[in-house]
């Protein structure tokens, strides 16, 4: 009996991180961590089994990322703020600090992308990377600017998430 593509659903897991210094004292509440794993589970593809709200805290989020890729494996890590100019925002050189590999297109798509709303979003300085078998996107903290990423990368995600965790194909047997 074959299975068709309907049949065989990839479940993929995932961790959202908010990096917010007045979201971590209790002072703001969390908007963009649940619109993302919101988006992300209506995707069918991808369950989100951690939500971490965290300081702006560069050694912090690298220990965090280190668990939730070698000892939690999860498949993606999804921050969210800490991607700005601002003193406190070391979003990207924690992440990159962790990393085995860069995906430069994931954050240029999305950059590109966000200057067609709004020029402001040349400022952003999230990073895409690899580590061991796990994808970590930082997203904007903007509730509104975070799903607009997340829905401009979602057509190419599940795929890249096949290609990282080593159960699919090459881009060229896709057709990309």
């Amino acid at each position: 009996m074959n299975n068709s593509r309907a049949d065989i659903e990839k479940n993929y897991n995932a961790a959202i991180i908010t990096l917010s210094d007045k979201g971590a004292a209790g002072l703001r509440k969390d908007e963009s961590g649940p619109a993302i794993k919101q988006m992300l589970e209506k995707s069918g593809f991808c369950k989100v089994e951690e939500e971490l709200i965290m300081a702006d805290e560069p050694e912090e989020l690298k220990t965090a990322l280190i668990r939730m890729c070698d000892s939690c494996g999860y498949n993606l890590i999804l921050t969210t703020g800490g991607t700005g100019l601002s003193p406190r925002d070391f979003t990207p050189e924690a992440t990159l600090a962790v990393a085995d590999r860069n995906v430069p297109g994931i954050s240029e798509y999305m950059r590109a992308k966000s200057c067609e709303i709004t020029p402001r979003a040349m400022l952003s300085r999230g990073v895409s990377v690899i580590r061991g078998k796990s994808l970590i996107i930082n997203l904007p903290g903007s509730p509104k600017a975070a799903v607009e990423n997340l829905g401009f990368i979602m057509p190419a995600l599940e795929h890249a998430l096949e290609i990282v965790s080593g159960s699919g194909g090459e881009c060229a047997a896709h057709g990309a």
